[in-house]
């Protein structure tokens, strides 16, 4: 039977169960569950990247003085320039088991403090840059089955200059660009063509505001056409990093409020839809801090974060933002995009900035948006959590479903008392509505994969699946998911593909076979590992890792 490419969300099963059973309550599972996993991890989760090994690499920063995570017997940190604790046997990154909800200490010797990172092809996760020893730093993390052997490897000076606050970015060719940071209006490259080498970008000096920046972790966005989308302040560009020029410059954002570090709204690259013309992109952008809101707080004033998204059509030839408001307004917030296409925005607060205790108002209920409804219907309020996730809170996607969630110390050091809002070292897990219960038997389970889990471009795919319940009129989708690293309000490389589906099948009772064309080039699909999700009836199955490329 043939099926549309394009997926229908949680809309219509929604629709279909509240006939059956009526509207769902505030506390109904329908708009999202919360579970706390863990009352303390030992470290705040300033940074987190999934693995394909279904493994979360977590860090903080080293010089906030000892954690609540031990390293083995034995093992410490010794740095005699650290100002809070020149020895220190405290573990400041773990690793987290998704499947066995279990973690184990990782030893970090330099300083990770608003660091960047992103996946390399082959699965390592590259991880650049942080503050006083590890500002020239690279570090790497190679996942592996061993329990201890795996750890860190750190390459002090590896990069050309200091990079704080600056954002990666995986390429076509498997590199990784690092561009921008405190003081650094320049980008280079992983690996490094030469030592020293680097690339001055005007735009970032342009985008600087005196004493404030707001340029700070750029936001970055590789296009179909192997270019990047460059956004700070209120401005962005279309860079081709090949040549160091600069193609197009694109309207600025309407309202002039800053959109970057500190005033740290979020961005995503809005799902690319294949078919079979050129690929389309669009960004969006959201919330943030008024321009001069760090400035206020000097003087205990908290300004309403900025309640507005917009969104930009940046392949089409004369784009023009297209601007929505916020359910609520929002800054520090974390925008992840989910399985079905939608996009979740989670974290933050509600007035104030970044910075040690410059926020107001958490905000506690995430949102979701759906950017193919109708504008005005886009957003739904979802259900909140108790614990607020403010500086340095974080969130990413996992392979179930969920969302992981953590973080959040907006004061200096590992302070728990004596403070608006305590050093938080939970972890907590948040299920959006297509997991509630009610959806169980409409949620696909992969069964196998043709060719395997490495496919090359413009393969073709065909994926096996049961559903023990499948809903007339709804159709089946793929997407490939490519895995954040997230931090600051800041996914790092996100990115979903929805695929081209050629035809659905039923081949038993209750188990399908959909066909679909893999990724057309390495602009539209970086080589790496992805998460698939067969999703029905807006409902994702669990993923099944592939490797593009």
């Amino acid at each position: 039977m043939r099926q549309s490419t394009r997926s229908v969300l949680l809309p219509l099963l929604f629709s279909f169960f509240v006939a059956f059973h009526g509207r769902p309550s505030l506390s109904d599972p329908l708009l999202g569950e919360w579970r706390l996993l863990h009352d303390s991890i030992g470290i705040s989760a300033m940074h987190m990247q999934l693995l394909h090994t279904d493994q979360v690499v977590m860090f903080d920063r080293t010089d906030f003085g000892a954690s609540n995570l031990s390293l083995p017997s034995g093992l410490c940190r010794v740095d005699p320039d650290d100002v809070v604790l020149k020895t220190d046997c405290s573990a400041h990154s773990l690793l987290y088991t998704v499947e066995s909800d279990a973690f184990r200490p990782l030893y970090l010797s330099t300083d990770t403090w608003c660091s960047s990172g992103a996946v390399l092809p082959n699965g390592t996760l590259l991880q650049t840059g942080g503050y006083n020893d590890g500002d020239r730093a690279v570090r790497i993390f190679t996942p592996c089955d061993d329990e201890y052997p795996c750890d860190w490897v750190e390459l002090p000076g590896y990069l050309a200059v200091r990079r704080w606050y600056a954002t990666n970015q995986i390429l076509p060719d498997g590199r990784v660009i690092v561009v921008g940071g405190r003081r650094q209006f320049s980008y280079e490259f992983f690996p490094r063509s030469a030592p020293g080498s680097l690339v001055p970008l005007q735009f970032l000096i342009a985008t600087h505001d005196k004493n404030q920046e707001n340029n700070l972790y750029p936001f970055l966005h590789l296009l179909p056409d192997g270019n990047l989308f460059v956004f700070a302040n209120t401005r962005s560009i279309l860079l081709d990093y090949v040549r160091n020029r600069v193609l197009r410059e694109y309207p600025r954002i309407p309202g002039d409020e800053p959109r970057n570090y500190p005033s740290s709204g979020s961005s995503v690259l809005l799902p690319l839809r294949l078919g079979d013309g050129p690929v389309g992109a669009e960004v969006m952008v959201c919330g943030g801090a008024p321009r001069g809101a760090f400035r206020l707080t000097t003087g205990d004033e908290y300004e309403a974060a900025v309640d507005s998204c917009g969104r930009l059509r940046v392949t089409d030839p004369d784009p023009r933002w297209e601007m929505e408001k916020m359910p609520m307004p929002r800054v520090m917030g974390d925008m992840l995009i989910l399985p079905t296409a939608d996009v979740l925005i989670i974290n933050g607060a509600g007035n104030g900035t970044s910075g040690w205790e410059l926020a107001r108002n958490p905000v506690l209920t995430p949102v979701q948006y759906g950017p193919y409804q109708p504008p005005g219907t886009r957003f739904r309020v979802l259900n909140g959590s108790p614990i607020a996730r403010m500086y340095h809170s974080c969130a990413i996607v996992v392979g179930d479903g969920r969302v992981l969630v953590g973080g959040s110390n907006p004061h200096v050091f590992y302070n728990f008392t004596g403070v608006l809002y305590p050093t938080e070292l939970s972890l907590e897990s948040f299920s959006p509505p297509y997991l509630a219960p009610r959806y169980a038997e409409a949620r696909p389970v992969i069964v196998s994969m043709a060719p395997g889990d490495s496919v090359a471009y413009r393969q073709q795919i065909a994926v096996d699946f049961n559903v023990p319940m499948t809903l007339p009129g709804c159709p089946i989708g793929l997407t490939l998911l490519y895995p954040s690293f997230t931090t600051h309000s800041l996914s790092m490389n996100q990115r979903l593909l929805v695929l081209k589906i050629f035809n659905v099948t039923q081949i038993l009772p209750f188990a399908y076979r959909v066909a679909a064309l893999g990724p057309p080039s390495p602009a539209v699909a970086p080589p790496g590992y992805y998460m698939l999700f067969v999703v029905h009836a807006g409902i994702p199955s669990r993923a099944a890792w592939v490797r593009i490329g």
